[in-house]
C-alpha cells in the first residue's frame, strides 16, 4: 500500500531548543499505553499513606477548603474535593461522552453484530455485581450502594494489559475497552437516575435550553472552541443547581459533539498547495497581513478532522494524567483497618467486583453466542474471556466516585475500602490468568475452547 509523504514535526524544522530535550522524557512516558493507569495507581497509595499517617487531619481539612465567588447577594462557595468532584470530573464524563459517541458512530458499536457481544458482556457485568450486592445488602443501611460494583475503570484495564504486551490478544483488548464504554453509559445512567434526590425543575430547564443552545450553534456551523466553553460552563452550572450530578452535563455536551469533519481530505490538501504557493511567493515578505493569512490556513487544517476527534485528543492526557490522579487523591484516602475488610458493605462490594463482574460478563457472553447474536473475536478463547471479565472487575474510579454519591460516612470509608480491596484482587487475579492462559500453546487453547 503506497504511503504518503511523511510529514516533519515543528521540532525538525526548527532548531531543538533546550526545553524540548526536557520535555522528550516525559512525551515519551505519555505515550506509553499503560502509564495513566501507574499514574493513577502511585496516587492512590499516595492517598491511602497520608489517610493512614499522623497527616490524616490536615489532609481532610485541605481537601474540605472552600473557594467560590460572591456577587451582591448571589454566593457560590465549594470546597477543593467538590471542585474535583462536580468540576473537574465533569470534564472526564464530557471525554467519555466523547468516546461514547465515537465507538456508536465510528466504532465497535456501530453495527448491532459486532456491538452485540460487548452490549451482553457489559450489561451481565453491570447486572451481577449489583445482584450480589443487594443479596448481602437487602434491608440494611449499605443498600443504597448498588450501583458501587457496577463500573469497570478502564484506565487500569488498560494499564494491566498493556503490561502483559502481546500476551493479549487483540480481539480481548477490543471486547474489554468496548465492554468498558457501555459500561460507562450503565454507570451515567446509574448516576442520573439512581442518585439524583430532589430536582429543582427551573435550573433543570434552563439547561436542557443550554444544550438545545449549543445543538443549534452546531447547526448554524459555529466552530469557535471559546463560545462552548461559555455556554457550556454555563450548562453546568444550571444542572448543578438542579440537584442532578453536575457531571451529567459534561456526558451530554460530549455527545452532542460533531463526529464528522467538515472538509474532505482532498480539499485540505489543495489548501495545502495553495498556503505552499502564498509562501513561496514573491509578495510574501512584504504582505502585512501574514499573520491573518496563516491563522486562516491553520484554522482551515484543523477542519480536516472531526471536532470530537480533535477534542479527544487533546483532553484525553489532560484526564488521564492530571484529573483522574486528583480525583484519587481526593477519594481513593480512606484509613484501612483489617476490621474493615470484613464489614457487611465491604464484603459485598469487593464480592460484587471480583465474582459478579465475571460471572456477569461470561454468562451473558455465552447467552449471546449460543443464540447466534454474536461470537468470540477471532483468537480469543472462553479462557481468555473469563480472564478479561475477571479484569473487569478493576472498578477504582467510577466505583469510588458512585460511592461519593450513595453512601455517608461510616459505611462510606468501607465502602472505600472493598473498592480497593475487589479491584486490587481483579487485577492480581486478572493479570495472572491471562499471562497462564497466553502461554498455554495455540492448539491446547483451541482444543479447550472446543470443550468450553
Amino acid at each position: 500500500m503506497t504511503q504518503g509523504p511523511h510529514l516533519p514535526s515543528a521540532a525538525q524544522l526548527t532548531d531543538v531548543a533546550p526545553i524540548d530535550s526536557l520535555m522528550a522524557p516525559i512525551r515519551r512516558f505519555l505515550r506509553v499505553e499503560a502509564a495513566s493507569g501507574f499514574l493513577l495507581l502511585a496516587a492512590a497509595i499516595v492517598a491511602l499513606s497520608l489517610a493512614n499517617s499522623s497527616s490524616a487531619e490536615s489532609v481532610a481539612s485541605f481537601w474540605k477548603t472552600q473557594v467560590g465567588f460572591q456577587i451582591g447577594e448571589f454566593e457560590f462557595r465549594l470546597s477543593l474535593k467538590h471542585i474535583i468532584d462536580d468540576g473537574l470530573m465533569a470534564i472526564f464524563f464530557f471525554v467519555i461522552g466523547l468516546e461514547v459517541k465515537r465507538e456508536i458512530v465510528l466504532g465497535e458499536l456501530r453495527e448491532l453484530r459486532r456491538a452485540a457481544l460487548p452490549l451482553a458482556a457489559a450489561l451481565g457485568g453491570m447486572i451481577f455485581p449489583a445482584g450480589i450486592y443487594l443479596l448481602l445488602q437487602a434491608g440494611h443501611e449499605g443498600m443504597r450502594g448498588w450501583g458501587i460494583p457496577m463500573a469497570t475503570d478502564i484506565a487500569f484495564v488498560v494499564g494491566c494489559m498493556a503490561v502483559l504486551g502481546r500476551r493479549v490478544p487483540h480481539g480481548l483488548r477490543v471486547l474489554i475497552l468496548s465492554l468498558a464504554i457501555v459500561d460507562d453509559i450503565g454507570a451515567i445512567l446509574v448516576i442520573a437516575i439512581g442518585y439524583t434526590d430532589a430536582i429543582h425543575w427551573n435550573w433543570l430547564a434552563l439547561g436542557f435550553v443550554g444544550l438545545g443552545f449549543v445543538w443549534l450553534l452546531g447547526k448554524f456551523g459555529v466552530r469557535s472552541f471559546l463560545v462552548y466553553t461559555i455556554v457550556g460552563v454555563c450548562i453546568w452550572f444550571c444542572i448543578h443547581e438542579s440537584g442532578v450530578h453536575a457531571t451529567i452535563a459534561g456526558v451530554a455536551l460530549g455527545l452532542l459533539t460533531p463526529a464528522r469533519s467538515r472538509l474532505s481530505e482532498s480539499a485540505v490538501s489543495r489548501l495545502l498547495v495553495r498556503a505552499k504557493g502564498v509562501i513561496e511567493g514573491d509578495e510574501w515578505q512584504q504582505d502585512h497581513h501574514r499573520a491573518e493569512r496563516l491563522m486562516r490556513f491553520q484554522q482551515s487544517t484543523r477542519e480536516v478532522i472531526s471536532p470530537l476527534e480533535y477534542l479527544i485528543h487533546l483532553l484525553h492526557p489532560w484526564v488521564s494524567f492530571i484529573i483522574m490522579p486528583l480525583f484519587a487523591l481526593a477519594n481513593a484516602g480512606v484509613p484501612v483497618k483489617l476490621a474493615d475488610l470484613a464489614a457487611p458493605v465491604a464484603v459485598a462490594v469487593s464480592l460484587g467486583l471480583l465474582l459478579g463482574k465475571p460471572l456477569g460478563i461470561v454468562l451473558l457472553s455465552w447467552l449471546a453466542v449460543k443464540l447466534r447474536v454474536a461470537a468470540l473475536p477471532e483468537g480469543v478463547t472462553w479462557r481468555h474471556l473469563v480472564a478479561g471479565g475477571i479484569l473487569g472487575g478493576i472498578g477504582f474510579t467510577m466505583a469510588l466516585f458512585i460511592a461519593e454519591l450513595a453512601l455517608k460516612d461510616p459505611l462510606l470509608d468501607t465502602a472505600k475500602v472493598g473498592v480497593l480491596a475487589g479491584s486490587f484482587v481483579s487485577a492480581i487475579v486478572g493479570m495472572a490468568m491471562l499471562k497462564l492462559f497466553s502461554d498455554t500453546p495455540a492448539a491446547d487453547q483451541v482444543t479447550a475452547a472446543k470443550h468450553d
